[in-house]
Order: C-alpha cells, then structure tokens, then sequence
C-alpha cells in the first residue's frame, strides 16, 4: 500500500501488520476472560467480544492477502491435521477421566445433611 515516509513514520502495511498481531492478542484475551468468568451475562459479553473481534481479524487478514502484504503461513498435511486432533481428543478425554475422578472422590467424602433443607426468608433483589 504505502513505502516508508522518509520522516521516519511507519508505512500503512507495517501499521496494519502490528493491528492484525493486536487483534490475534485481543482475541486470546476474550477468550481467556470468557472461560474464566463465572456470571452468564459476563461470558456471554466476552464470548460476542470474541465473535466480532475474529470477524474483524478475519476481514483484515482477507485485506492484507488480497493487496499481497500478508501471505498465509504454510500449509499442513491431512497427516499432521489428523495427528494434531487425535492427540487433543486424548487430551480431551483424560481431562474429562480427571473431572470424573476427582468428583466421584470428593462425593465420597460428602455425608447427608443432618437438617431438612429450607427456602431461605431472604430475597436478593439482584436476582428477582
């Protein structure tokens, strides 16, 4: 788009490289804040955060490699494709094994309630 002024300034190709690499940033951190909030409304918020801020990645890559400032990165092989989703389906599953484990071992601890349960008298007006 745009050679280095010979103020020193960065070019617009360089500037929107380092905006393209903020985006990949941003994106990581949404989802970070999503998977670690615990309120609906919160994660709900970080999970559209994400959405529009990967279409907008998405767009801006589409503009860099359409006037040829950004190429993609190499291809992989289906080989290298199918050896990276096996071994996150097994991590997938001994994670899941994990949860299983520690719940089942901690419900062994647990003991019945010596008291009948009861509604609490109290309403929170945050959540009426």
């Amino acid at each position: 788009m745009n050679p280095q002024t010979s103020t020193g300034q960065m070019s617009q190709d360089d500037l929107l490289k380092i905006i393209l690499a903020d985006l990949r940033r941003t994106v990581r951190e949404y989802t970070t804040a999503t998977t670690e909030s615990s309120c609906p409304s919160i994660r709900r918020t970080f999970a559209e955060l994400t959405d529009s801020t990967l279409r907008l990645q998405g767009d801006l890559y589409t503009l860099l490699e359409r006037h040829q400032i950004y190429s993609p990165p190499a291809g992989a092989t289906r080989q290298e494709i199918d050896k990276k989703i096996q071994e996150a389906e097994k991590t997938h599953q001994k994670v899941h094994q994990f949860v299983q484990q520690q719940t089942t071992r901690s419900n062994s601890y647990m003991h019945p309630a010596n008291v009948p349960y009861h509604q609490t008298n109290i309403q929170n007006p945050y959540y009426t």
